[in-house]
């Protein structure tokens, strides 16, 4: 376990030099992520000790979440006075997001060539772009 937190550190370290060094206006943490995900593609497999100590984070995610609302807290008054505008943005973001996914899933789910006609290869030996269509125009 200690391997794996070792492993994420020294990427999030990583990431944090060359965003320093290169000047990026991009978190090192987000780099490092970028890394730690480009190694793990590369390599083709995840080190044990790493998914133990990442599935371990993944459980409690929800803590990350504790500083910012201590920090919503803090700006009580601030909520006060922009409530309705921080709500009324708050909503229509969410309704984007829902639409922007539903249109997203929406167009990746149309189906191809493959799924209308069946598989290019039929289990014949037959290719479904090589069959003739019926007089009708339609296929069965």
């Amino acid at each position: 376990m200690i391997r794996g937190l070792v492993v994420i550190l020294l990427f999030q370290g990583l990431g944090e030099i060359i965003s320093k060094v290169l000047a990026l206006p991009i978190p090192g943490p987000v780099i490092g992520l970028v890394l730690l995900l480009a190694t793990l593609l590369i390599r083709g497999k995840i080190d044990p000790d790493l998914d133990m100590v990442a599935s371990a984070f993944a459980q409690h995610l929800g803590l990350l979440f504790i500083p910012a609302a201590v920090g919503v807290v803090m700006f009580v008054p601030k909520l006060a006075d922009y409530g309705l505008a921080i709500a009324a943005i708050l909503i229509l973001s969410v309704g984007l997001a829902v639409a922007t996914t539903a249109l997203c899933l929406k167009w990746l789910s149309k189906p191809g060539p493959s799924d209308i006609y069946g598989s290019p290869n039929q289990p014949d030996g037959e290719i479904a772009s090589e069959r003739s269509t019926p007089a009708g125009g339609e296929r069965p």
